[in-house]
């Protein structure tokens, strides 16, 4: 494996261990403005903050022209983001952080199995086979064990 793959599986990795910390952060901010929404929009505040603040240090922005050109639904990513955030914060005190993560993960997986199949949004089609159904089916029950 090379280092490349091997950093960004690492990088994923972390990513996972900022939803898993961050969901239960976002409860406890839910918890004490006492709005679900209101925390999830405070979440993405602070995120647009720091994001912003890293983009004004970049080399290169493109073109206006550049930016209208590209497809419609490459702007929804935020919108969905928001969604998740604002599902994790809703959960979390109902159904913790565990089964919160299997369902993200279960989620995850059963629409990357149909984005890969297809070759969704510019992705390298790849088939489904039993093997990444059993891998799907797996996290599956893993959500289901944590509800038991």
């Amino acid at each position: 494996m090379s280092v490349s793959v091997i950093l960004a599986l690492l990088a994923v990795a972390l990513g996972g261990v900022a939803i898993a910390i961050q969901a239960p952060i976002n409860g406890t901010l839910s918890r004490g403005l006492g709005d679900p929404v209101l925390a999830a929009a405070a979440s993405f505040a602070v995120g647009l903050i720091a994001l912003a603040a890293l983009a004004i240090f970049r080399s290169t922005w493109p073109s206006l022209a550049e930016a209208r050109s590209l497809p419609w639904w490459v702007w929804s990513g935020g919108l969905l983001g928001a969604f998740y955030v604002w599902a994790a914060v809703w959960s979390v005190g109902t159904i913790g952080v565990v089964s919160l993560v299997a369902a993200l993960i279960f989620g995850q997986l059963t629409a990357a199995l149909v984005i890969d199949a297809i070759g969704a949004f510019g992705v390298t089609q790849r088939p489904i086979d039993l093997t990444r159904i059993a891998a799907v089916a797996l996290v599956g029950a893993g959500l289901v064990l944590s509800r038991v």
